[in-house]
């Protein structure tokens, strides 16, 4: 028998410099550079070459939008160019950025999105904008609304429907552990409607994760995932093997976000003791870990990930 996987991570601290939530768009590192220096033009370059292939737009404009000079290019861009949807685009999800860091009005931003929405009625980008501002809000009803205009627009949203997880997996949190609760509903529902080869199959283990989040949060799960019982029951099985089947069969190397989902199935395979298929999704990610769900509930996630990365890999 091999031994038991080391604790996930200690406690957080900053490790914002192991993580790129560019992921591995060379693109959008190479665009998001040049605005960072006030050279709003590969953006828009960008963006141009994107056009509406929507996951794709979503993630280029979301990580642009990080930067924090990013709302005063835009405003540049703009000047230069009034009727660019593209650059109203940017600076509405830029003020959501601003927003959620405390820097800007919630109001304000959400009046940018929609605006940019007015302009261009076919992109959920803006929609997704406001759907980020949702976070931490006790109106429900608001973010549901919001998800809607989104589906409309594009059916199979991935950024969407991973806030919505994230959303609803909060609800009853002081309940503790529910088999039937919400969240799985939602997630199982969004990954029947979607096609067969459709991303949003591994969402059930993304609302395991954010449930598992909320339960360790509120004191109902431990602090270290691999020691949590969450990840070992029958419904955790189920959805694991069917989340891994489906990746064996239909991983998409193109998907704007795959690297995300992948990360969320390496952590439930290692909170599983399933070493062999962790290292081989490891191997998938290669350089490129994201913060989530290796911070959960609330640790630092680049030593977690380096810890559960070497343990998988040792083990094969």
């Amino acid at each position: 028998m091999s031994p038991p996987p080391p604790p996930l991570g200690r406690s957080r601290r900053r490790a914002a410099q192991a993580f790129d939530a560019a992921l591995d768009d060379a693109e959008l590192v190479a665009a998001r550079a040049a605005l960072a220096q006030g050279r709003w033009q590969a953006a828009r370059t960008l963006l141009a070459h994107t056009g509406d292939e929507w996951d794709l737009r979503g993630h280029r404009v979301t990580v642009l939008a990080m930067e924090p000079y990013s709302a005063a290019w835009a405003r540049d861009w703009l000047l230069a160019e009034p009727e660019s949807a593209d650059a109203s685009v940017l600076l509405a999800l830029a003020q959501v950025q601003r927003a959620l860091r405390g820097k800007e009005k919630a109001d304000r931003a959400r009046e940018a999105c929609r605006t940019a929405a007015d302009r261009v009625p076919a992109d959920p980008t803006p929609w997704l904008g406001m759907l980020m501002l949702e976070q931490g809000s006790t109106a429900a009803e608001n973010a549901v609304r919001l998800f809607e205009q989104i589906r409309v627009r594009f059916a199979d949203h991935h950024h969407a429907h991973h806030l919505m997880v994230a959303r609803l997996a909060e609800h009853r949190a002081a309940a503790g552990p529910d088999p039937l609760h919400e969240v799985y509903d939602f997630a199982n529902w969004a990954a029947e409607q979607a096609p067969a080869d459709s991303p949003l199959a591994i969402l059930p283990v993304i609302a395991h994760a954010e449930r598992y989040r909320v339960l360790a949060a509120a004191g109902h799960e431990p602090s270290d995932p691999a020691a949590s019982g969450h990840w070992v029951g029958r419904r955790a099985r189920q959805v694991m093997k069917s989340a891994f089947d489906w990746w064996l069969e239909w991983e998409h190397e193109g998907h704007p976000r795959r690297l995300v989902d992948l990360n969320f199935l390496a952590h439930a395979k290692v909170c599983e003791g399933r070493g062999a298929e962790a290292a081989a999704l490891f191997h998938r990610i290669g350089e490129h870990p994201t913060p989530a769900p290796w911070s959960y509930p609330d640790r630092d996630p680049y030593p977690a990930f380096r810890a559960a990365r070497d343990h998988a890999l040792g083990t094969v």
